[in-house]
């Protein structure tokens, strides 16, 4: 009877996580239409400089593929944690977050300075259509980011303590995903915002 009631208990729990990975698909379709919005809006909006300064003009492509770099390197080291953890070692699934949380934080290093010197050169979100368009898709995109950086170090902690069990893998696969979700948008980003701007 024991037995039946515990299977029961683990059909229920397993119930739950996948409803739980549902709702984060769900969530991942609501992402995919604001970043689809924000994009329409920029190539909307691109041409209106208002006679300030030009993507051309603005963007310095160095420090731009740097940071392509190192964000599609988070994304490998990402899929390296969920091997780590399918091969049920721990130290190797913390280790591998660890190294994308600092990726991802270099990440939002360089972005920030970029956004910096930006405004200091007069180039601020109310300055043109195009700088609004810019700062409110790329930022959004930052802030996605730094969201993700809060959840895997929350993570790291919640497996030293706990280990690799029902509900943290289904985090880290989540957190993956959601890596992977924001590498794919950054592509977009690079292409459309930064390659197309200095063309």
């Amino acid at each position: 009877m024991s037995h039946q009631h515990d299977h029961s208990h683990d059909d229920g729990h397993h119930d739950l996580e996948s409803l739980r990975m549902f709702g984060f698909w769900i969530f991942l379709i609501t992402d995919v239409i604001l970043f689809g919005t924000l994009f329409a809006t920029y190539i909307v909006l691109h041409g209106n400089t208002n006679g300030g300064p030009t993507p051309a003009e603005l963007f310095e492509m160095p420090g731009i593929i740097a940071e392509t770099f190192i964000l599609l390197t988070s994304s490998f080291t990402s899929g390296l944690a969920v091997l780590a953890m399918n091969k049920g070692n721990r130290k190797g699934l913390i280790g591998w977050l660890a190294v994308t949380a600092l990726l991802g934080a270099s990440f939002i290093t360089l972005e920030v300075t970029e956004f910096i010197k930006m405004v200091h050169e007069g180039a601020t979100i109310s300055t043109s259509g195009f700088l609004s368009g810019f700062f409110t898709l790329v930022g959004t995109h930052g802030i996605h980011v730094s969201v993700g950086l809060v959840w895997m170090i929350a993570l790291m902690i919640q497996l030293s303590r706990h280990g690799i069990n029902s509900v943290t893998r289904r985090k880290v696969n989540i957190i993956s995903l959601y890596w992977h979700f924001l590498d794919v948008v950054w592509i977009f980003v690079f292409t459309f915002v930064y390659l197309m701007g200095v063309m």
